[in-house]
């Protein structure tokens, strides 16, 4: 029987076989796979990653741009804005001054010759006067009479519109006649007190309101101003 030289015998392992060494050689062989698919999977994820943050950061940065574009054109909006603010403001400045012209116009126009227009009634108006303040005892401005007509006996004081198309314009005046009788102007200390609305435009519900209140009517048609007639059994109040 030959003899085995030492070098030729297998190294194992004590108390394996080579089967054992040969199965785990292999199973060590799997793990290392799994290894290597773990660690090539990680960083296509950390790759992944680092796309993924590359385009936050690029949303970010959009982002950011978007929110400035958006400040900007929000002080661009209110810059127009305030220049919008300041025309109107300098158009109701003007057409408030256009409207005060053409008021005091229609007052001009609404004065001028009123008297005649009672002739057919026991007055005898000569005199008007315009913007009559109306002052108490304690020489406190209260009122004004837009224009007031005069004569021996009687006084009138005319309420004047650009448009009487309010019923409580009506009522208001009749509180300022109230006013007027306790604080009378010397035009009218001692005279018997009347009333009467005038307007550029008086709207028939308005002139109905008006004379059921005692109150003559006058509108202008063209360039003069005429008595509303008023209804049958009309009696002017007398304040």
């Amino acid at each position: 029987m030959a003899e085995t030289s030492v070098s030729e015998i297998p190294d194992y392992p004590r108390g394996l076989t080579f089967e054992q060494v040969w199965a785990a050689l292999m199973e060590n062989r799997e793990q290392l796979k799994e290894t290597d698919r773990i660690i090539k999977e990680t960083a296509a994820s950390q790759k992944e990653t680092a796309r993924e943050m590359e385009e936050t950061d690029r949303r970010m940065k959009e982002t950011d741009r978007e929110m400035k574009e958006t400040a900007r054109m929000q002080k661009e909006t209110d810059r127009l804005f305030k220049a919008a603010d300041r025309r109107l403001k300098l158009m109701e400045k003007n057409l408030g001054g256009l409207g005060n012209s053409l008021g005091q116009l229609i007052e001009t126009l609404i004065a001028a010759r009123l008297w005649e227009k009672f002739a057919a009634y026991p007055y005898s108006f000569r005199r008007a006067f315009q913007r009559v303040r109306i002052y108490n005892e304690n020489n406190q401005a209260l009122s004004e009479i837009d224009i007031l007509l005069i004569d021996t006996e009687w006084a009138m004081a005319v309420e004047v519109k650009r448009e009487a198309a309010s019923i409580e314009g009506i009522k208001h005046l009749i509180e300022q006649m109230g006013i007027i009788r306790q604080y009378p102007p010397a035009e009218a200390k001692g005279k018997k007190l009347l009333g009467a609305i005038a307007g550029g435009i008086v709207k028939p519900h308005i002139s109905k309101y008006a004379h059921k209140a005692g109150f003559f009517v006058l509108e202008l048609q063209g360039e003069s101003v005429a008595l509303v007639p008023p209804p049958e059994g009309f009696a002017p109040r007398e304040w």
